[in-house]
């Protein structure tokens, strides 16, 4: 979705002019800051360092304050509790803290190329089909996407969660345990997948993409959102710039993930290459997908009662009518 389609899916009152949406503030409690979240991948890195936000809100005399995370689950604890209002998840995140009744609306989707994210083996493993899983110890991050991703890859092939031995690691200890052969199998994501794969002789054995619909989401402090909508309708217009922006500036961005992660040039640009960055509202397909997963973790006991996805989506992140 381009920022003008973005713009008018969102509402053309908040996005004209800054006056219109300065006129906007005027009749909410005056804001001074927005507190975002964000993760060592994809546009956001850059868009932090170039200072985009920045210069996107200084006329409405807004700060912009930025909070790291390793990945979705702190990230939406935080923003529950109101330490961030704004920052972007994988699929699953959001379900589990939909499950423990977490204070945040899905104001956004991110639809990925799927190839950001794999399950992945040593590249002289017995191991060579999904199938062999079973019985092996599978290193993912709980209650992020690799989540998703591992139950999916297993019902593809007639197995259950039961069937393997998972293994509960952040993303860096993963890397560690994987190259100490202390994993049979690890779902890793960019850009520590990239490095990974620069770096040592891996195997994939199947990408996100192989197994289940891939998005990711922005999400919203319910109480934020309900206060700010124009806020964050700008905010979702000028990351949709911002991410068009990095399509077309793939160095510079590059760039900029080096210098936050220390990672090698070369294995961020084959995570920056083979991304893709756009924001579209939540469609019905959209949710149906989200539903289906949080379908899954109930049935499987990952989540401890079954959740209504819509209950939880904002108004303005559903398609203009």
């Amino acid at each position: 979705m381009s920022r003008r389609d973005w713009l008018t899916w969102g509402g053309a009152a908040f996005a004209a002019q800054s006056v219109v949406l300065r006129d906007a503030i005027a009749a909410t409690p005056p804001l001074a800051e927005l507190r975002l979240g964000y993760q060592k991948s994809g546009a956001l890195p850059s868009v932090k360092k170039q200072g985009l936000f920045e210069k996107a809100f200084k006329p409405l005399g807004v700060e912009i304050k930025w909070f790291e995370f390793a990945s979705g689950p702190p990230l939406l604890e935080a923003l529950s509790a109101g330490a961030i209002v704004y920052g972007p998840t994988g699929d699953t995140p959001p379900i589990f803290a939909q499950a423990a009744r977490a204070n945040l609306l899905y104001v956004a989707a991110l639809q990925g190329s799927g190839e950001n994210e794999a399950i992945i083996v040593p590249e002289a493993s017995p191991i060579r089909t999904l199938a062999d899983l079973k019985g092996k110890r599978v290193g993912l991050t709980k209650g992020s996407a690799s989540q998703n991703t591992i139950v999916a890859a297993l019902e593809k092939v007639g197995l259950r969660y039961a069937d393997i031995t998972p293994v509960f690691v952040s993303q860096v200890d993963g890397a560690g345990a994987f190259q100490r052969g202390s994993l049979d199998a690890w779902i890793a994501w960019d850009p520590i997948l990239a490095t990974v794969q620069s770096r040592s002789h891996v195997r994939v054995l199947a990408w996100s993409k192989d197994v289940h619909k891939t998005n990711a989401f922005l999400l919203g402090n319910r109480d934020f959102v309900a206060k700010y909508p124009d806020i964050v309708h700008k905010l979702n217009a000028e990351l949709t710039a911002a991410n068009e922006w990095a399509q077309t500036h793939v160095d510079e961005v590059a760039r900029d993930i080096v210098e936050a992660t220390g990672a090698d040039n070369e294995s961020i640009l084959a995570s920056i290459r083979r991304s893709r960055f756009q924001l579209s509202p939540l469609t019905e397909e959209i949710i149906a997908t989200q539903q289906t997963i949080a379908d899954r973790f109930a049935t499987l006991g990952l989540i401890p009662a079954p959740v209504r996805i819509k209950d939880v989506v904002w108004d303005g992140a559903l398609p203009k009518k």
